[in-house]
This record gives structure tokens, C-alpha cells and sequence, in this order.
């Protein structure tokens, strides 16, 4: 059978708007309508996308697929798509996978040699970096981040000098909690920023440091659906080398410095420690009656 024959099984994994409706794209509808089985992470949700895209609900059949279900839905989604028939994968909004349901169906037809066509499309991880105001080049998404104070403080500690753009998604309900703690951990003044109901009629970006941010949303709990966006550590200054810290040191001392105030105004600059340089510069040659 050819690759592109339109009557093959397969999965189509088709991310779906934010909240408006128009970013569903003409490829997104067309797999919709090609679908015989949608596995639904809300079936409310899905019934109304397929009203919205002009799409007959009687044509398909939308089954739920949720965490609580999703290994026995994979099990179904091979046998569908081994029998030929085309079983899409929806979240309630955006993309599936990224912390939504759909991996472990994903996974399983993947494993079964079977068709697996995903269709990319809105995602708050890239909408809330576009108009965060940070840098994009280099990112690392941590989802949703532990509910419980400690576990969700260890995770920021490990990422307390992580030189990448951080995103994570949150509840309203932890927002101000969480900001408080990346503000405590990574630094009241590394620039972040709140990005809220992307997509939709009330789209707001909050732009100011986590300290700052952390402070407003202490006691004003945000709503709707919430993407936090935090700026990387900043990259370390290469330590300088031997050669380095001993050319400086031979100007400093020519120009009349001791020793150890040689030390003491190279230590920041060289990024080493103060005992490394202080050896470095003592060893140097010096005239009769200096340190």
C-alpha cells in the first residue's frame, strides 16, 4: 500500500487552538474530517472544535483519553489503526503530549510499526516564548512543576544556574507560590515573565523580574491558563589562564603594586580563586623590600 494512500490506517496527533479558533490550520481540519475515532482528552472540548470547523459530529466517534485511561485507549488505537481506520489524538487545547495525554498511544502504535502522523500546530510553550521578551535561542520546559513546596524547590535548585530560558506551566491557584519560590531560589532580579489566556480574548504578558512579580501575585491571584517564562543564569566568565593572570600581574607589580594587592584587584577579574592567583603573582620576581 502506498504511503500517501488516504485509506491507510494511522494516528494523526493534530494540536488544536489555545482559544482562538481560527489558528486551527486547513491540514488540522482536514485530518479532523478524514477521522473515524478522536481520542479526546475532553470530549466537550472536541465536540466543540469539530462544531467550530463546520465538521458533522455523527461522522466520527470521539472517545475519551485521559490519563486514567490512556494505556487501555493505546491498546484500542493499534487495533484501529491495524484494522485501517484513522484515529486522531486531541488535547483539550494545543498540543498533545506536551503535558497533556497522548504519549503512551503515540508510543504504542509507534512500537506496533504503524502509521503515526502528527500535524504540529498552536502550543502555549512557543506562543508564551514568542512574547515573553526572552531570549529563544536556547529553552527548557519543566511542565507542570511539583505541587508540593519541597519537591517543586528542589527541581528550581537544580536549575538555579541552568543558562537556558526556563518555561513551565502552572494553576492559578500556585501561581504566586511558585513565583515566590523561583524568585528565593533563582534571584529576585532575573527577568521572567507571566503570560496569561495566550491566544484568547484577555491574552495578557506580564514582563518584570520574579521578585516583582512574585510581590503581585502574592495576594492577586491570576485567571485562566497560566505559562511562566524565566530569563537563564547568566553564563560564568571563563577563568583567565596562568599566562593571563601573570601578565597583568607584571604590569600591577611595575606599576608599584604588593603582591597582595596585585592579588586582590586580580581575584574578580580572573574569576579563580584568590589563593591561586596570590601563588601565581607571589612566585613572580620581585625588587628588594616589596611583599
Amino acid at each position: 500500500m502506498a504511503a500517501d494512500d488516504p485509506s491507510e490506517g494511522r494516528l494523526f496527533v493534530i494540536a488544536t487552538p489555545l482559544g482562538n479558533p481560527a489558528d486551527l490550520s486547513p491540514r488540522a481540519r482536514d485530518a479532523l474530517a478524514r477521522a473515524d475515532v478522536i481520542l479526546a482528552e475532553d470530549t466537550r472540548s472536541a465536540r466543540r472544535l469539530l462544531l467550530e470547523a463546520g465538521l458533522p459530529l455523527e461522522a466520527r466517534t470521539i472517545v475519551s483519553c485521559f490519563d486514567g485511561n490512556e494505556a487501555e485507549r493505546a491498546s484500542e488505537a493499534v487495533a484501529w489503526v491495524t484494522a485501517g481506520r484513522r484515529v486522531a489524538v486531541v488535547s483539550e487545547a494545543g498540543t498533545p503530549l506536551v503535558s497533556d495525554p497522548g504519549f503512551r498511544v503515540v508510543a504504542a502504535v509507534a512500537a506496533a510499526g504503524l502509521r503515526v502522523e502528527p500535524i504540529p500546530g498552536p502550543s502555549a510553550i512557543l506562543a508564551a516564548l514568542m512574547g515573553a521578551g526572552l531570549s529563544p535561542d536556547r529553552f527548557t520546559f519543566l511542565g507542570f512543576p511539583p505541587r508540593k513546596r519541597g519537591p517543586r524547590r528542589r527541581l528550581f535548585e537544580s536549575m538555579r544556574t541552568h543558562p537556558f530560558t526556563l518555561l513551565l506551566y502552572e494553576s492559578p491557584l500556585r501561581t504566586g507560590e511558585t513565583l515566590a519560590d523561583l524568585s528565593d531560589i533563582l534571584g529576585a532580579d532575573r527577568r521572567a515573565c507571566v503570560a496569561r489566556e495566550l491566544t484568547k480574548t484577555h491574552e495578557e504578558f506580564v514582563r518584570d523580574t520574579l521578585g516583582a512579580l512574585a510581590g503581585r501575585y502574592r495576594d492577586d491571584r491570576p485567571l485562566g491558563e497560566i505559562t511562566i517564562v524565566v530569563a537563564g543564569a547568566p553564563l560564568a566568565e571563563e577563568p583567565w589562564t596562568d599566562d593571563q593572570v601573570l601578565e597583568e600581574a607584571r604590569q600591577l607589580l611595575a606599576g608599584g603594586a604588593s603582591a597582595r594587592d596585585a592579588a586582590d584587584q586580580l581575584t574578580p577579574l580572573a574569576h579563580r580563586p584568590r589563593r591561586e592567583v596570590y601563588a601565581l603573582v607571589s612566585a613572580l620576581p620581585r625588587s628588594p623590600g616589596e611583599e
